[in-house]
């Protein structure tokens, strides 16, 4: 069978060819191999041997792989491989798209009503997936659900049927029909007993609390390196009390998801490139959602050779020797990164948060509270903000995105278009350039925002003019928010962060 597919390969079969035979980990997630003797498809890292040439066939994505028939692997289990990043080359609807499909936008959902909230037609949107990853948004969903019910089957205790439900299926008779009709197997076959995450940080947390009996545990896979440490350190420094805390290499919050509400932990476990991840029964409903936005939080689908190795070339090989691997800061709800960006200090984030974010019982000390909802804190209103301290023209910006987000007329969800939301942040009384595109950058996890008017930017890349660093940073295109995290790195922490990087 041949090697070439449709639509093209992002790598040459000659380059798949390469690395699978040498079974490099940089390029797992960014192709896979079906095995045309035993229809198997499998990650270029699996420990299998190495299939004989005449037998490959490659492909861009596992749903591409399953659409021909083959079904994956249970060795190198392909629905652990890192995810495309949002910059590959496929067009900006299909992107999107894909995005949302993969949250589970078509779960007891039609694509009718996906392409109505996209702004096409439901043909348009057909042709665009079907062009950019070669199979259609049904197919694409279908993938997803299977993925990570084969997920947790193989890694939880859950019960089949709540697995069904949670993996998008709307009824258990159709989830045990579609398994054995895809991967000739019944889900039971792939039970095996609970296993707990142990380490990470979450023995501080919720064990010290007593309630790890109500948590399950999942993996999210990246492609090493990956600069845990900073990415904490990142993290830590936009913490809001009650809502989520850095503890001893772990990151732990509350979450609300729909109607569903609970706590998520994640700590990292370098060995298997991937994070550990534990995340409260309650949210199971919400599991894919939660696990899109979760990978967006950490970027956990970046190529980090890739990004790296272009940085270099744009001048800043020194910050990245240093740090190799950084990610782009994200978060899980876009909203929240607006209201914590325009609150800033963490008192203010607090008080707010105290009085407008609804309780939640987690059993942790440190986690109180939901961080408030756009609805809430439009309903409160500019006076409310500044009886708790917020300045007037802050209090003013955070009300009326706050209204714009609870009224449709604003996304900051993850897979939002960053374009027309920078542009609706930018049209915002109180909301500058700078704040715009901070927003944009962690809540839609944009990789090329750049707050050129940034003040630790220009000491850290060494100009004064806004004009001056913005061209500058034309180089570090399409990745200038890793760019910006590494400036803003050095600016914290390095003595010689004022000498200019431009220089190299």
């Amino acid at each position: 069978m041949s090697d070439a597919i449709t639509p093209p390969l992002r790598l040459t079969a000659d380059a798949c060819v390469r690395a699978l035979d040498a079974r490099d980990a940089r390029f797992d997630g960014l192709f896979f191999v079906g095995i045309t003797s035993t229809h198997i498809y499998c990650r270029p890292v699996c420990p299998a041997r190495i299939a004989h040439p005449e037998h490959r066939r490659f492909f861009n994505t596992a749903a591409a792989a399953e659409g021909a028939g083959y079904r994956p692997c249970l060795r190198c289990r392909p629905e652990l491989a890192p995810g495309h990043a949002l910059v590959d080359a496929v067009s900006r609807l299909a992107r999107v798209a894909a995005y949302r499909i993969g949250a589970g936008a078509l779960n007891g959902r039609s694509v009718a009503r996906l392409a109505d909230e996209l702004g096409v037609s439901e043909r348009h949107l057909r042709r665009a997936l079907e062009r950019a990853i070669g199979v259609s948004p049904l197919e694409l969903a279908q993938t997803h659900r299977l993925l990570l019910a084969k997920r947790l089957l193989a890694d939880t205790a859950l019960p089949v049927t709540r697995i069904a439900y949670a993996s998008g299926f709307q009824s258990l008779r159709r989830f045990n029909t579609v398994f054995r009709e895809r991967y000739r197997m019944s889900p039971s076959t792939l039970r095996r007993g609970p296993r707990l995450v142990r380490g990470g940080g979450r023995d501080t947390l919720a064990r010290e609390a007593g309630i790890e009996h109500d948590l399950f545990r999942l993996t999210l896979a990246y492609r090493a390196p990956f600069a845990w440490d900073e990415m904490l350190a990142g993290l830590a420094r936009h913490t809001t009390p009650g809502v989520d805390v850095v503890q001893d290499g772990c990151y732990g919050r509350t979450v609300e998801l729909g109607r569903r509400r609970g706590v998520v932990f994640v700590g990292n476990a370098p060995g298997g490139s991937q994070l550990n991840v534990e995340i409260s029964a309650s949210l199971l409903p919400a599991l894919m959602p939660l696990l899109a936005r979760l990978r967006q939080m950490f970027d956990l689908d970046a190529e980090p050779a890739l990004v790296d190795e272009h940085l270099r070339q744009g001048g800043l090989g020194a910050l990245v020797t240093r740090h190799p691997g950084l990610r782009v800061t994200g978060a899980l709800d876009g909203f929240d990164v607006a209201l914590r960006t325009l609150l800033g200090g963490a008192a203010a984030r607090q008080r707010v948060t105290r009085t407008l974010g609804e309780r939640i019982d987690s059993g942790i000390p440190a986690l109180t509270h939901l961080s408030p909802g756009a609805n809430r804190v439009a309903e409160a209103g500019v006076a409310r903000l500044r009886t708790l301290g917020v300045i007037p023209r802050s209090a003013r910006a955070i009300v009326s995105i706050a209204g714009a987000v609870a009224g449709g007329t604003l996304a900051l969800d993850p897979g939002s278009d960053a374009e027309t939301a920078l542009s609706a942040l930018r049209g915002t009384d109180g909301v500058n350039e700078r704040l715009a595109t901070l927003i944009v950058m962690r809540g839609l996890g944009w990789p090329d925002a750049f707050p050129a008017a940034d003040l630790a930017l220009k000491r850290a890349a060494g100009v004064s003019a806004t004009g001056e660093l913005r061209a500058l940073a034309e180089r570090w295109r399409p990745w200038r928010a890793y760019a910006a995290h590494h400036l803003w790195l050095a600016d914290t922490i390095d003595s010689l962060a004022c000498r200019p990087v431009s220089a190299a």
